[in-house]
């Protein structure tokens, strides 16, 4: 088979490590990729919002299947245009991807089909939003309606920090289009996890659950990132509350969506916000997640070209998973700076140090290529994952090898696993 999968980031490449071990990937391409990716797949100068020049490729080199990794081009339509041509592709259409494209549509969703989730109103006007605000009360969250690169969501402590955030939204427009609508939720405490499941627009699989580290700094504090680290799988979702998630959860929303006129195909990515046996969604994305794509593939052991492929074409009935039996942790290597303003261009050194390190994978996020050395271009720059007996020891192994690498301003939290450990109590 002729593969494409569609990203540059860690995400993409922890698909394509993945894919590339199995026996039916023959040839495996990466638009744009990066240069991690580069050394499994063909890189392709194809931005990932280039739809058209993305389906003339494919058509053109006989791809069998394409994957798609982030966000954006699901939201525009590419699953739409692949399948009018044709062609096979894993990922939500247009329609079923505004789960993710727009907090409203998704919340209303919730709403009708009893699924559990914070309190909430949405507005298209300030001052509407400002007065609910007020009569609300803080702390609560603020979110801009639209995609915003994981960004626009204020959880704010006091009523003057949440009029800040919905004035940056609806006034200064930090977002763009994605901040026209704004949604006002309860503020919900507890953990957070990340879950994902399989599916073919009927059939469901559900994969093991992981837990993201958010905040910026140690002991999550700090500004919001996009992920500093993860690990799988999450001892906070027991046993007991994977089944209520399955139940409660992902089966109404799958039902929901095809009730909808718009089944849902492809990875369904949960966050929920865990207090005790109470489960609430936080919200949906249409996509694997990102760092959390990096430790779960680590821990797949079945072979993943196959599940993609069912997905694709409506066939998952007959699909099972195997895992290993190790815990992943993953442990995001920053530039500094991050997610504020930061410098890019330094060379990354260590690398090679890491290649023959068993029970170690370095995938690379924010990476690019100068004059034959590897530099740091983006915020979230490496994934350093390491698999062990138990999560101590996978929080050994992968810090073994962050200790390797360096550049200059590189950032780190120290504390990635440490939630697993206390949930064990350890």
């Amino acid at each position: 088979m002729k593969i494409l999968v569609i990203g540059s980031g860690g995400r993409e490449h922890a698909l394509v490590w993945k894919i590339a071990q199995s026996p039916l990937a023959e040839k495996i391409y990466c638009a744009p990729g990066n240069p991690g990716i580069a050394a499994l797949a063909e890189c392709l100068p194809i931005a990932v919002d280039r739809i058209e020049e993305l389906l003339t490729f494919a058509r053109e080199n006989a791809v069998d299947l394409t994957v798609v990794g982030p966000e954006l081009p699901l939201t525009l339509g590419i699953v739409d245009r692949f399948r009018a041509a044709g062609l096979a592709i894993f990922g939500p259409d247009k329609k079923a991807a505004q789960l993710e494209g727009s907090k409203a549509f998704s919340k209303q969703l919730m709403a009708r089909y009893g699924i559990p989730t914070a309190a909430f109103a949405t507005f298209s006007d300030f001052a509407e939003a400002e007065a609910y605000i007020r009569s609300r009360g803080a702390p609560i969250v603020v979110k801009a309606d639209g995609l915003a690169a994981g960004k626009g969501v204020y959880v704010a402590q006091t009523v003057d920090e949440a009029l800040q955030g919905l004035k940056e939204i609806m006034v200064e427009c930090a977002f763009g289009e994605a901040g026209r609508k704004v949604v006002v939720e309860e503020f919900l405490d507890g953990e957070e996890a990340s879950f994902f499941a399989f599916t073919d627009g009927r059939h469901i699989l559900p994969l093991a659950a992981c837990q993201d580290h958010k905040a910026a700094y140690d002991n999550d504090t700090g500004p919001n990132t996009g992920g500093m680290g993860a690990y799988c799988p999450a001892p906070v979702v027991t046993p007991a509350l994977y089944e209520k998630i399955v139940t409660e959860v992902v089966r109404p929303t799958i039902d929901g969506m095809a009730a909808e006129g718009c089944p849902y195909r492809g990875i369904l990515f949960i966050g929920l916000m865990i207090k005790g046996a109470q489960i609430k969604v936080l919200e949906y994305n249409v996509r694997f997640g990102d760092p959390e794509t990096q430790p779960l593939l680590m821990r797949m052991k079945s072979d993943l070209v196959p599940v993609l492929m069912a997905c694709a074409g409506g066939e998952l009935e007959e699909k099972t998973l195997q895992w290993h039996p190790q815990t992943a942790v993953c442990v995001v290597m920053a530039s500094g700076g991050y997610p504020g303003a930061y410098q890019k261009g330094f060379e990354i050194q260590g690398l090679e140090e890491t290649a023959g390190m068993g029970d170690l994978f370095v995938f690379h996020a924010g990476t690019d290529r100068a004059g034959g050395r590897i530099v740091n271009v983006g915020g979230r720059v490496l994934g350093v994952t390491g698999l062990g007996s138990d999560t101590a020891a996978a929080i050994e192994r992968a810090y073994k090898g962050v200790e390797k690498i360096r550049w200059e301003g590189v950032h780190y939290r120290r504390d990635i696993g440490h939630k697993a450990l206390r949930n064990k109590g350890a």
